[in-house]
């Protein structure tokens, strides 16, 4: 079993950044992670994906340019790096983490096994 920790989420002003993080804790590591966002009234959408050996990112079209992902699996860890937020960047956060293929449909929700809690991202205008 393998839970995930996000953490780092705020408030913070329109231009502002936040750093996100997700701890992974469980045996292994996951062959890719994933964010994913949640507006109040919309459905989860993909913000970012990583493969294990970071040699893979794949980003929405509306965070390219500005959000960042990484991952350091020597913590068992992934950060999103948000900068030029914007107040339609508001929404709850997760993290997720995958066992499958790293080649294909990492922005879908069934790629990834298991899920964090989430966390609250405010951006004021």
């Amino acid at each position: 079993q393998v839970q995930l920790v996000e953490s780092g989420g705020g408030l913070v002003q329109t231009g502002g950044s936040l750093r996100l993080s997700c701890a992974a804790s469980g045996p292994g590591l996951s062959n890719y992670m994933g964010w994913f966002r949640q507006a109040p009234g919309k459905e989860r959408e993909f913000v970012a994906a990583i493969n294990k050996d970071s040699n893979m990112t794949s980003y929405a079209d509306a965070v390219k340019g500005r959000f960042t992902i990484s991952r350091d699996n020597t913590k068992n860890t992934d950060y999103l790096q948000m900068n030029s937020l914007e107040p339609e960047d508001t929404a709850v956060y997760y993290c997720a983490a995958g066992y499958g293929s790293p080649w294909w449909d990492l922005d879908r929700e069934y790629k990834y096994k298991y899920w964090g809690q989430g966390t609250q991202v405010t951006v004021s205008s």
